[in-house]
């Protein structure tokens, strides 16, 4: 089912987005070349905690997952797509993060997600996340009243085939409010003009996730949580928390 928002619970969930992008900011800053992930996840917890805010990702535990999720941000470097998990494993030159981070502040959630590249990064890595910024940008320019979201999922992959990029199988955004994963599914790929029709009020996470090699597949580590390429080729995610009005989107997550 889905819920649609209205203007002052969109504002309480601005208020939670603004504390996912300075998030995302301060872990960006603070990753250099030595630090480690876990390094990366307290910095997050420092700034949920100063801002009054918690984290949905913390103790989540969807279905699939054998343990419930131990940190406040999702990890993933080089050919994890999305989903890792915070570890000792420290930075090196080079590497191509994705960090995802999620923000519960007064019962309102916000999600989004970024990637970079640490130290001296290659350009190959570069096109590959810009690609996915550019993805994103268009599936948030079809996030609009009488779309449908097939009209975003088609919109998000067109971008991702046309550089020749894969995109994992079964993996999207989402709906989001109240709780972190809400109706309705947003898919990274398929046909326009299907699925539920975009009305004022909605508010949806939408998640591009490329993989560099152009293949779909994906595997999970042992740890239940970090999926990665089969192929072992890069990947890179970026994601925003975006509110449907009759003005047109309205990011959330914006700095």
């Amino acid at each position: 089912m889905v819920e649609l928002k209205t203007a002052p619970e969109i504002e309480k969930m601005r208020a939670a987005g603004r504390i996912v992008a300075r998030t995302l900011a301060a872990v960006r800053r603070a990753a250099h070349v030595g630090v480690s992930l876990a390094d990366l996840d307290q910095v997050a917890r420092e700034v949920l905690r100063a801002a009054g805010a918690t984290s949905p990702f913390l103790g989540y535990r969807p279905r699939f997952a054998p343990v419930p999720f131990p940190a406040v941000v999702c990890a993933s470097v080089n050919d994890a797509i999305v989903h890792g998990i915070p570890d000792d494993y420290r930075l090196r030159d080079g590497d191509l993060v994705s960090i995802d981070c999620g923000a519960e502040l007064g019962g309102w959630v916000g999600d989004a997600a970024v990637s970079f590249t640490v130290g001296r990064g290659r350009p190959e890595d570069q096109r590959l996340i810009e690609t996915s910024e550019a993805a994103l940008a268009a599936g948030i320019a079809a996030a609009v009243p009488g779309n449908r979201i097939g009209d975003i999922a088609h919109a998000v992959g067109t971008v991702c085939r046309a550089a020749g990029y894969g995109v994992p199988d079964g993996f999207g955004g989402h709906g989001i409010g109240r709780r972190m994963h809400e109706d309705p599914g947003v898919p990274n790929e398929g046909p326009p003009g299907r699925g539920t029709k975009l009305r004022p009020g909605m508010v949806l996470a939408i998640e591009p996730m490329l993989i560099a090699g152009g293949t779909d597949d994906y595997r999970c580590d042992g740890d239940g949580w970090t999926l990665r390429t089969v192929d072992g080729t890069r990947a890179a995610h970026s994601e925003h928390t975006v509110a449907i009005t009759g003005r047109g989107p309205r990011i959330l997550t914006a700095l």
